[in-house]
């Protein structure tokens, strides 16, 4: 559904995603992982429209979305989350969610003034669908907080929530695991495979290697902004060009 092909991105002398190609398939959680400094964020970057690429093409269910900003992408079908907390902290739970339904919501100024019948109809089923999405989570009764009151698990979890909200067919997520205890992590992979079974595929950017090697169907692998391997997860783990990308040689 997903293909990057000879994606080249460069920061003045530094190349920072060098001719990597890479397919994501529909029903699939697939992985990207490699060293701090790696490329692995500026790739979903430009995935999702924050960069744009020198070089290459991506291709998104046979499309060419290279052109598109970020908003025209996540309409398109691609959803993300952030290696840092991206939420509006003073907002409810409730309203971070409905932000991110905004896509879905027809309705312009002139109606919301006057607060016509469409518009009082649409406000009723974005509430409704944004509550589902935190039962989905498992934050439905934190819907009335503010979500800089929730713990910092609970924080990835509404991102995930605001992220589903726009209906992805694909989820970008950066580093969900960070800074989770072993708990966390343990109830975010049963909310990834959760949601890879609702039909969204995942691609996943994660330094955890218990977190990747138990989810991922197939794994990419960058060093330097290069892809250095790629393949499932028995094979990534024996890869001796990937053992030394993160040990090092001799």
């Amino acid at each position: 559904m997903l293909s990057l092909n000879n994606v080249t991105l460069s920061f003045g002398g530094l190349v920072a995603v060098n001719q990597v190609s890479m397919k994501i398939n529909k029903g699939q959680i697939t992985s990207l992982i490699g060293p701090n400094g790696a490329g692995k964020t500026t790739a979903f970057n430009i995935i999702s429209g924050v960069c744009n690429l020198d070089k290459g093409e991506i291709l998104f269910n046979e499309k060419n979305i290279c052109q598109l900003k970020p908003f025209q992408i996540n309409e398109s079908g691609i959803a993300r989350t952030y290696q840092n907390i991206h939420l509006f902290s003073s907002m409810s739970v409730l309203g971070n969610v409905m932000v991110g339904r905004h896509t879905c919501y027809s309705h312009g100024l002139f109606q919301s003034i006057l607060k016509t019948s469409k518009e009082k109809r649409e406000e009723k089923e974005l509430r409704e669908t944004a509550l589902e999405e935190l039962e989905f989570v498992e934050l439905e009764n934190k819907a009335g907080f503010e979500a800089q009151n929730l713990s910092y698990g609970e924080q990835r979890r509404l991102e995930i929530a605001r992220a589903l909200a726009s209906e992805p067919e694909l989820i970008l997520l950066d580093e969900p695991a960070a800074g989770m205890n072993s708990k966390e992590k343990e109830s975010l992979m049963e909310l990834i495979l959760k949601i890879r079974d609702r039909g969204v595929s995942v691609f996943l950017v994660e330094h955890d290697m218990k977190v990747v090697m138990g989810l991922a169907d197939i794994i990419y692998v960058m060093n330097y902004g290069k892809k250095i391997a790629e393949g499932k997860p028995k094979d990534i783990q024996n890869d001796p060009v990937v053992i030394e990308a993160y040990l090092g040689g001799e």
